[in-house]
């Protein structure tokens, strides 16, 4: 019976496949050059009324759900792609993938369309943003039927137009629909051209003009401006190739139809204010002379735009098309007259009119290579996940076989994650090869653990971080329960000319280990000094008796310090009479031996000898993020001094903090909590990336499917996520509310506890600013010592992710790795300089493991 039911299933998909095989086919002859899919359809099938074949969308996307709109609700003749939608519950990002036939290069119409439909019966739409391949297209709010057009110049054969969740509902799409353009229209350079309106000049009919009357099915909608009078006429418009309007193929049925002035001395003029915040334009106007003018005579005209950024002047001969494109121009209100020159004695006409705002294109692509390996990878293991983005991060994912050689092509992969799963094999040598890796872990797999020599040499070389363990997650909970033990393998331990030295494991629970390097030529020593014990006369010397103070806080004073090789270190001294005490200083040290990410402050070691407790950490040159936000720097960073963080700075440094908690929360298994996020524990190093500190409260999940730590009071008030208050348990949410303050102090400056108005007490920041946030006033919120140097629409996505992150309850705040995504879309749109420093972005954009 179960063979029975295989091949019945093997023939329904192979018939399956033939008859999507066949409707491609079909579709192509029909439509040649479109790709028209209704997303969430089952079936195939045409629309009669503009001669358009749709397919469902299955194939060109793995996740999501269908869903119907409201039978209660119609729109435009009740036309088929508006009776569902696919909605992406999951993920932040996801992807619709189109392959045009004609391949890179080409200029493409591509229009997304939205229609709502309350299809969960909420009465309330969605926001979220589109995005063409890796840049920011639209944002996306509409309620009612719309759609987002743009004319794009691939620059690969494939296209991906993705739905990225912004917290602020569920991403939904009715229709997705590319048009292949001849190449030498419709472009802008290096950007791309969204459309924001389409018009059809003195039409009296209401109703919309596209396929099959467009060849290209752009849709030209009614419009006709006062005081203008209406012309049409029913002779054949001249479309022969001596004219280059012809390469445009506007309809006749839209140049047939035109406006005038009732004088030639009367201009005709528009102006129009778009409710987005673009800054650039370029406006395509489309004329033909369609009324018999006085043998010899002409219709001419000067169209100028913006206060002349654009002019230039049009003589027409009749029922031959012109089309004039202006050249880009500036400000968020357009105006353009269009006059009568003194020679003419017509007065000025306009047929049509599109206008477009000019989207920038500021983020590469994947390479194709890169982008066909990732998408073997996902084929090979059958892998549908939703958001992959970056390196692969495919641990736990119940991966079976052998490790797949398209791993090796990924040239910049920087981080693979495959442990825990059932992989058996060889380990691949060709791994050794990829120039970016700079950790491997594949812990927890089946594989035959001989090395390659090539990955050995990496791993000596310090080039590689690699983890065979059988379980490569050591138990952190306090107390930690008992297991076996675990075999190990280590990849290598230690080698040099002269040998190799294992030495001294600490009290600590975990194991410590120094390697030392010994050149025989040379009578120079060079010691790793990396999470080892130091005695405490190393440390007196290291800090020159504790000579200088560069901290204090509740657990003791912080000394700068310096180690043999010229390391630069800061030494935090547990005092006895510190109120964070033994306990919390033992947590940090144990946390930060098996955690790393550079986005995490490290540890070189320890001091635990009598009454001395010690940690010595990277040093820090610019302090901590409070720091700067009040204006109080009191250290000396190495290089210039700044006076003040950038706008640019703020986000970086936001971006930096998110990476090291998303680490912390999805990164280690179990997930590690903070529990003591905020400004003062977020430091700044010579170049001001951000690296989160103190982990004295922080805890693990006593597994990784717990969702809570039951704790002590603990944290800092201002940063305390409100349900602790009543719950006593701290969860990942707990650290997003933190975050959220933090994101709140970038903006604002102020730190989370403020004055009130009259300055008679101290109110939460969030008591402060929701009320003017509320009111649209952002400018009654960011810091004034940014002087105005700053990008508004930046800032309002900023205080909109601050906001979503400090919900009061922790089921409406979003995971860090959302919030990071988010974060990271804004640091890649923006185009503020770095004024403080030099700022070179990260390039561990996956947590680093050791």
């Amino acid at each position: 019976m179960t063979m029975e039911r295989s091949i019945t299933a093997f023939w329904f998909a192979l018939l399956a496949s033939f008859t999507s095989a066949i409707v491609l086919l079909v579709q192509a002859q029909q439509n040649p050059g479109f790709i028209s899919i209704d997303c969430g359809a089952t079936i195939a099938y045409t629309e009669e009324e503009i001669g358009i074949t749709y397919e469902p969308d299955e194939g060109l996307i793995d996740y999501g759900e269908i869903m119907q709109t409201s039978k209660a609700l119609t729109y435009q003749n009740n036309r088929q792609l508006l009776k569902n939608v696919r909605i992406f519950p999951n993920g932040t990002r996801n992807c619709y993938t189109l392959k045009p036939n004609q391949g890179k290069n080409r200029t493409y119409l591509i229009r997304a369309v939205f229609w709502y439909g309350n299809y969960d019966g909420k009465n309330q739409a969605p926001s979220f943003d589109l995005y063409i391949d890796v840049n920011y297209w639209a944002k996306v709010n509409y309620s009612i039927y719309s759609y987002e057009e743009i004319m794009y110049v691939s620059q690969a054969d494939d296209i991906q137009v993705c739905l990225v969740n912004t917290g602020n509902g569920v991403p939904f799409i009715s229709a997705l629909e590319l048009r292949s353009l001849d190449d030498d229209i419709y472009r802008s350079g290096s950007g791309f051209l969204q459309l924001y309106r389409r018009r059809d000049v003195g039409r009296s009919l209401e109703f919309d003009v596209r396929h099959p009357v467009d060849v290209y099915d752009r849709i030209w909608t009614l419009r006709n401006y006062d005081n203008g009078f209406i012309l049409n006429t029913t002779s054949a418009i001249d479309v022969s190739d001596n004219n280059n309007a012809y390469k445009y193929k506007v309809p006749g049925e839209v140049l047939r139809t035109a406006q005038r002035t009732m004088s030639a001395s009367s201009p005709f003029e528009i102006q129009c204010t778009p409710s987005s915040s673009a800054q650039k334009w370029i406006i395509y106007f489309h004329f033909v002379e369609i009324e018999r003018l006085t043998t010899g005579l002409q219709r001419e005209f000067t169209i100028s735009m913006n206060n002349n950024q654009f002019t230039e002047t049009v003589s027409l001969d009749y029922l031959k098309p012109v089309v004039v494109v202006s050249t880009p121009v500036n400000g968020s209100l357009i105006t353009f007259s269009i006059n009568s020159t003194n020679k003419s004695q017509y007065p000025p006409i306009l047929n049509a009119v599109e206008f477009y705002t000019v989207g920038e294109l500021s983020n590469v692509p994947t390479a194709q290579d890169d982008v066909k390996a990732i998408n073997d990878i996902k084929a090979t293991y059958h892998i549908k996940r939703e958001s992959w983005q970056g390196d692969p991060k495919l641990s736990s994912s119940n991966l079976m076989g052998e490790i797949v050689s398209s791993v090796s092509q990924l040239t910049r992969l920087e981080y693979l994650d495959l442990s825990n799963n059932q992989l058996t094999g060889a380990i691949p040598e060709t791994l050794a090869e990829l120039p970016n890796l700079r950790f491997l872990d594949l812990s927890g797999n089946n594989l035959i653990k001989s090395v390659p020599e090539a990955l050995k040499k990496r791993v000596v070389d310090n080039t590689l971080n690699m983890s065979l363990t059988e379980n490569a997650n050591p138990c952190l909970a306090d107390p930690c329960p008992q297991k076996k033990k675990q075999k190990t393998i280590l990849v290598p331990v230690v080698t040099s000319v002269s040998g190799f030295f294992v030495v001294l494991f600490g009290a600590l629970v975990i194991s410590w280990l120094i390697k030392r390097k010994q050149i025989a030529e040379s009578s120079e020593r060079t010691l790793r000094l990396k999470n080892r014990p130091f005695k405490y006369r190393e440390v007196s010397k290291i800090t020159g008796n504790f000579g200088r103070v560069i901290g204090e806080g509740g657990f003791g004073k912080v000394y700068l310090g310096t180690l043999d090789n010229g390391t630069v270190v800061a030494v935090k001294m547990l005092s006895e009479s510190s109120e964070q005490g033994y306990k919390e200083f033992q947590a940090e040290a144990q946390l930060l031996m098996i955690v790393y990410h550079g986005n995490l402050v490290s540890l070189f070691g320890y001091c635990n000898e009598s009454k001395h407790m010690a940690l010595i950490y990277e040093y820090m040159a610019n302090g901590n993020l409070r720091q700067h936000l009040s204006g109080k720097v009191k250290i000396h960073p190495i290089g210039d001094q700044p006076k003040v963080l950038t706008w640019s700075n703020r986000l970086q440094i936001a971006v930096d903090a998110a990476k090291g908690l998303d680490y912390l929360h999805n990164g280690c298994k179990p997930p590690i909590i903070h529990r003591d996020l905020k400004t003062t524990n977020i430091l700044l190093n010579e170049d001001f990336h951000a690296k989160i500190a103190d982990f004295g409260l922080s805890r693990t999940f006593a597994s990784e499917n717990d969702s809570h730590v039951s704790t002590c009071p603990a944290g800092t008030l201002g940063y305390l996520d409100p349900e602790f208050h009543s719950s006593g348990q701290f969860t990942k949410k707990s650290d997003v509310y933190s975050f959220g303050i933090i994101l709140f102090e970038l903006i604002t400056g102020q730190p989370a506890s403020v004055r009130s108005r009259n300055g008679s007490a101290s109110i939460h920041i969030l008591q402060w600013l929701i009320p003017i946030v509320e009111s649209g006033d952002i400018q009654g919120i960011m810091d004034p010592r940014l002087q105005g140097e700053f990008d508004i629409n930046s800032a309002w996505q900023v205080v909109e992710i601050a906001v979503s992150c400090t919900r009061p309850t922790a089921i409406q705040r979003p995971d860090i790795h959302q919030v990071l995504a988010e974060l990271e879309s804004l640091v890649s749109k923006s185009s503020g300089s770095f004024e403080m420093t030099s700022l070179v972005l990260p390039s561990d954009n996956a947590p680093v493991a050791r």
